[in-house]
């Protein structure tokens, strides 16, 4: 079966002014609440935690290949962002989930635009965060060519305190990103909470590629590797064997496939998922994994069935790397409706294929928005005198 071809997207902008007259990028404000009918008194004010290091990051894009050694490249486009763990707190936050960051920035103008952007830009609850005085910001300057994306980055050793507070706050979930070798207290401690954990996994350098080196994943409902990662972990040849291996471990495991999609298993009942890619034209594929996670986290916490959700995942992910950054480039439901609507009117469009994301017609807003309409430049300190 074909899929559904994205050719755009769509992001509605506006900009608000700091009290030191810095520009901040702000997305419009989701209406659309994917909870709203399961929402009731006593809930927690918190729908997704987040702990992790808030990166800013530079991107360029545009160049033609990697840059080579004693030559000087020019790229055609750039922009700056918050990173790190902001990729995936933005991501949750533009698709309606109300969501709280545990985290350091340091006390320069880097951390002070992140910290703003991230509160006063996506509206993320930062009251677990805090400044680090002579502390600056990590960095991290990615660049985007032909689909692949290489990285360079600078920071200090963390402050001796963790972002993460010793009790984590009431939360319907939390993504923990699992470490070899090490535990992290919270997420046992938000687990026995009732909060229900995500998580994803970072190369192991070890290369022992040990599941009893990953503790926290006992305490969690889903974990989400991609095949490589599975593949090693599980000791198997082929990832959807090695999702189904990984369910002796954890309820549900989602393994992504690149450019084949991804494949999901849910241990406690038996049932499988697997969805296509969309087909796309990517400019910077940093934070799409983060983004995946994020529409695979909200689709299980509305309830909806795994093909659903694997669904959703799949195409928010696809929908970020037609733009550069992580967190620039997450999608609210406005480019979600704006897809919707323009994807339909292609000529000669595969109906079945369509018919995979009819579920997400009631969620759309309604939208007049032209396709594309273009994000705000994400430049820091620009527009000071608007």
């Amino acid at each position: 079966m074909s899929t559904p071809v994205v050719r755009a997207r769509v992001v509605h902008t506006v900009r608000t002014r700091t009290t030191q007259g810095a520009s901040v990028t702000r997305n419009d404000r989701p209406r659309t609440d994917p909870l709203a009918a399961l929402r009731a008194p006593g809930d927690p004010a918190c729908d997704v935690y987040l702990t992790g290091t808030v990166f800013l990051d530079i991107i360029f894009t545009g160049l033609d290949s990697a840059p080579v050694r004693g030559t000087e490249s020019w790229a055609r486009g750039m922009g700056s962002s918050p990173g790190g763990i902001a990729n995936m707190a933005a991501a949750l936050a533009r698709l309606g989930l109300r969501t709280s960051l545990a985290a350091a920035f340091g006390d320069d103008h880097y951390g002070e635009y992140c910290w703003d952007t991230l509160e006063q830009g996506e509206g993320i609850d930062l009251s677990h965060s805090r400044t680090v005085p002579g502390w600056h910001s990590p960095v991290t300057v990615s660049m985007a060519y032909e689909g692949e994306r290489t990285m360079v980055s600078h920071g200090h050793e963390p402050p001796p305190q963790q972002p993460a507070p010793r009790c984590p706050p009431p939360a319907r979930a939390a993504v923990a990103s699992l470490t070899p070798g090490a535990a992290a207290p919270w997420v046992g401690q938000a687990a026995r909470g009732g909060t229900r954990i995500f998580a994803d996994v970072g190369w192991d350098d070890t290369g022992a590629w040990d599941l009893a080196a990953l503790p926290d994943l006992a305490q969690c409902e889903a974990f989400l590797p991609n095949a490589e990662e599975a593949m090693r972990y599980t000791r198997t040849s082929c990832p959807r064997a090695a999702a189904h291996a990984l369910t002796k471990h954890v309820p549900v495991a989602v393994v992504t496939l690149g450019a084949e999609g991804a494949y999901a298993v849910d241990g406690r009942t038996g049932e499988t998922a697997s969805v296509p890619a969309i087909e796309v034209e990517a400019l910077d594929p940093t934070g799409a994994g983060d983004v995946f996670v994020a529409g695979f986290v909200t689709g299980t916490l509305a309830g909806w069935p795994l093909a659903d959700r694997l669904a959703f995942a799949g195409l928010t992910a696809a929908l970020s790397v037609q733009d550069f950054g992580g967190s620039l480039s997450a999608p609210g439901w406005s480019e979600i409706a704006a897809w919707w609507r323009q994807v339909r009117s292609y000529e000669n469009q595969d109906l079945a294929a369509l018919q995979r994301y009819a579920f997400l017609g009631p969620l759309l807003p309604e939208t007049s928005r032209p396709w594309p309409l273009r994000r705000a430049v994400p430049t820091i300190g620009f527009g000071r005198s608007a």
